[in-house]
């Protein structure tokens, strides 16, 4: 298992470009807080990567162990802070400059990787 407290890069690539990367950090107490700075290739990309990103970030087992997320997307990312809001838990957006900030509780009950899709419902 990797250094929690190593940076980790992520990247989402459509053939052999890059269109979507993060760098995440998570903190090495128990129950900490990950934090991930989010970005987009400019120019248009396929709809859906934006959205695979944020899956991949909250989908890392670090991000799971931690209790709260903070990340920075970029101010007008609709696609990103909508998965984010989907995926996360009293989440709280504000703009800074030209990047929205994100503040949300990580959901302990989801598996990585089976991310409610919109429209569905959870059973208890």
């Amino acid at each position: 298992m990797a250094d929690p407290s190593a940076p980790r890069h992520l990247e989402i690539k459509d053939g052999d470009q890059t269109v979507a990367a993060a760098e995440v950090t998570t903190s090495q107490e128990t129950d900490g807080t990950a934090q991930a700075s989010l970005h987009a290739a400019s120019g248009h990309i396929a709809p859906g990567s934006r959205a695979s990103l944020v899956d991949a970030v909250l989908d890392l087992p670090e991000v799971q162990a931690s209790a709260r997320l903070e990340a920075t997307v970029p101010l007008g990312d609709g696609e990103s802070l909508q998965r984010l809001r989907e995926r996360t838990d009293d989440t709280a957006t504000r703009p800074a400059g030209s990047t929205a900030l994100v503040d949300a509780k990580i959901p302990q009950h989801r598996e990585p990787g089976s991310h409610q899709e919109p429209g569905e419902t959870s059973s208890p």
